[in-house]
């Protein structure tokens, strides 16, 4: 998902960053897996997790609550492996649900003041620092007031950094001054529409990425913010350019989706992640668009209607700062922040070699559930993701049938019928749901509920995903599952 752009220079003490002075150290376990072969249906099989740890450190705001991944049921690749918990989605945290639209600043954790905020705003914004250094530099200086009058020589025995990158350092000091915080918190809005590595709405699973974002730029749906975070959203990805079959499977998924109120995550690129952008759009739902520029710059230019219908009913979101220049591995890299939002990926159609194949791997790292779409074998634009199919994703033959699978999303009626809390939403359950919910008790493990439950494995773990997403119940280790 790459396209050739003409670079933009930066400009403004606040602006984009040039290339990094040396190359940032790596920040984690990577992100790509084997491609494990994974399905609802195949759950009591084992599951497989991405392997991954936040790598920054919490020297500024204190221990943030970890929130966890979601696991896939796999079929097992050759070779010895481990049985890790099932968790077929993150379970719901208390956080309430979006419901209105709220652009304001992000929510803080406890000892997570303004002012070390706008800090680590500054210093997420200079040249060569990314979470590796950023992390480094908080732990040799607790007080970033103190790491911002710091001396080259200061900073060098502290850190180690290479003069190449002290000296980008200081020019950084230099164009923001002595007080810097008072510009910051005029040119930044006080951190309005930028989320940070430490803010409470900050979605965890991107700390698990191999290279975590240190920033995000947003625009529109605020609100949006704990959902994502708890990554109760739809990835649809595809190729730029699609038959009409696949145009037209991608708006009606968007559409699907919207209307059982998922949100509905994209690239905003041509073709499959436009369609279905437009499709969520036309049933009132809430698209995310990941771009692979800044807000401020629409690509491809005919998108702009819709990237400014897509910021004012949903959320634009990227990790580029105004003014950054663009280059074309920001497209493919948005990839995974996509995927890292999501509970799920559907892959419309793409080629091989397309850069939806990098979310679908993506996803199967990460244990997330992967639907492809079916299409003729002889055709170009589909040879990757009916691959897909060949290598153990979903079929996905209609619409219809992902949403019998997800259940309501958590922006539907269904999902918070008259803002009942729990017992509301208990009340309304179908039968089998509401006696499976009963059967549960304290607890009971997948063994134990196959005993009493008469329509099969699958149907069971079904209703068990649906239940996770109406945060009605929680996964344990050793394929157990209690209420919440």
């Amino acid at each position: 998902m790459s396209s050739p752009l003409k670079s933009s220079n930066p400009s403004g003490p606040g602006g984009p960053k040039p290339s990094a002075p040396g190359p940032e150290p790596a920040a984690g376990p990577g992100s790509r897996g084997s491609g494990a072969k994974l399905s609802l249906v195949q759950a009591s099989r084992g599951a497989s997790n991405a392997a991954a740890a936040a790598t920054a450190s919490q020297a500024w705001r204190g221990p943030a609550p970890a929130i966890p991944r979601p696991n896939q049921a796999a079929k097992p690749e050759p070779g010895p492996a481990a049985t890790p918990p099932l968790r077929l989605l993150p379970s719901p945290s208390s956080a309430a649900s979006a419901s209105v639209d709220s652009p304001a600043a992000p929510a803080h954790p406890r000892g997570w003041r303004q002012q070390q905020r706008l800090w680590r705003l500054l210093w997420s914004d200079c040249p060569g620092i990314g979470v590796m250094r950023l992390a480094q530099l908080e732990r040799a200086f607790p007080d970033p007031g103190a790491a911002w009058r710091a001396s080259p020589q200061q900073l060098a025995q502290a850190t180690g950094w290479p003069p190449s990158l002290l000296q980008e350092v200081q020019n950084h000091q230099q164009r923001w001054g002595a007080t810097p915080l008072p510009q910051l918190q005029a040119q930044f809005r006080g951190g309005r529409g930028v989320l940070l590595r430490g803010d409470g709405r900050w979605p965890e699973a991107l700390d698990s990425l191999s290279r975590p974002p240190l920033w995000l730029h947003w625009r529109g749906r605020g609100s949006l913010w704990p959902l994502l975070a708890r990554r109760q959203a739809i990835a649809v990805v595809g190729t730029r350019h699609p038959s009409d079959h696949g145009l037209r499977l991608a708006r009606q998924i968007g559409a699907q989706l919207a209307a059982h109120g998922w949100p509905v995550v994209s690239g905003l690129a041509e073709g499959i992640d436009a369609a279905a952008h437009r499709g969520c759009l036309e049933h009132q739902g809430a698209p995310v668009a990941v771009l692979g520029t800044p807000l401020e710059r629409v690509y491809p230019r005919h998108h702009e209607l819709l990237q400014r219908q897509v910021g004012e009913r949903g959320l634009l979101v990227s990790e580029w700062a105004a003014d950054a220049r663009t280059h074309p591995g920001h497209f493919a890299s948005r990839n995974r922040l996509l995927v890292a939002l999501a509970a799920a990926v559907v892959v419309v159609e793409c080629p091989s070699g397309s850069g939806a194949l990098h979310s679908a791997e993506l996803a199967w790292s990460q244990g997330l559930p992967l639907w492809s779409v079916p299409a003729d074998s002889d055709r170009p634009s589909a040879q990757g993701s009916n691959r897909l199919l060949v290598r153990g994703a979903t079929p996905l033959l209609q619409p219809a049938d992902l949403t019998d699978q997800l259940g309501p999303g958590p922006l539907s009626r269904a999902h918070h019928p008259n803002n009942g809390g729990a017992a509301a939403r208990w009340v309304s359950l179908p039968g089998r749901q509401a006696r499976l919910l009963a059967a549960l008790g304290r607890g009971a493990s997948l063994e134990e509920l196959n005993q009493t439950w008469t329509h099969g494995t699958p149907s069971l773990l079904s209703s068990l995903l649906q239940l996770e997403l109406a945060g009605l119940i929680e996964a344990e280790p050793g394929l157990r599952w209690r209420r919440r």
